[in-house]
């Protein structure tokens, strides 16, 4: 039986990387804002992206947050994740804020039985991201002065 991680204190490792879970299928191991106007739909409200953000996609006004004219979203990790780890942080080598780990890869709805190291994977919204939206969508700069970002 695979150890109940749930409301524990744990700390995992592992590493940033791709997935190939088929033949011929690869997810990259990081997304990026263009997937907003692949999938924006007006008719859906799943995926209907309002008019704000539609703008500032468009203008590609990342502010500081870009990395050479990209804004990514997500990024995949080889870290283990099972129900009530969404929102727990993801550190880098140096103990800095990079990412919030929010969901699994569907290959790894068995983590909660057996973890595979060659399929399951963590899925962790980009720590950037959440400063753009804060910054450019929610005008909360005020909020950012008083962090200590390290670039």
């Amino acid at each position: 039986q695979y150890p109940d991680a749930n409301s524990t204190m744990r700390i995992t490792f592992g590493n940033v990387e791709s997935i190939s879970p088929y033949d011929a299928v690869k997810y990259d191991f990081r997304t990026t804002v263009d997937g907003y106007l692949e999938k924006n739909d007006p008719k859906d409200f799943e995926f209907r992206v309002d008019d704000k953000m539609f703008s500032l996609i468009r203008a590609k006004d990342w502010g500081r947050w870009g990395e050479k004219g990209v804004l990514y979203t997500d990024f995949i990790t080889n870290n283990d994740i099972t129900g009530g780890n969404s929102g727990s942080p993801v550190l880098n080598g140096r103990g800095n804020l990079v990412g919030l780990a929010f969901d699994g890869n569907w290959e790894s709805l068995s983590g909660d039985i057996n973890f595979n190291n060659d399929l399951q994977r963590c899925i962790a919204l980009d720590i950037r991201y959440v400063l753009f939206i804060l910054d450019k969508l929610g005008n909360c700069s005020h909020l950012i002065k008083e962090m200590n970002i390290i670039e």
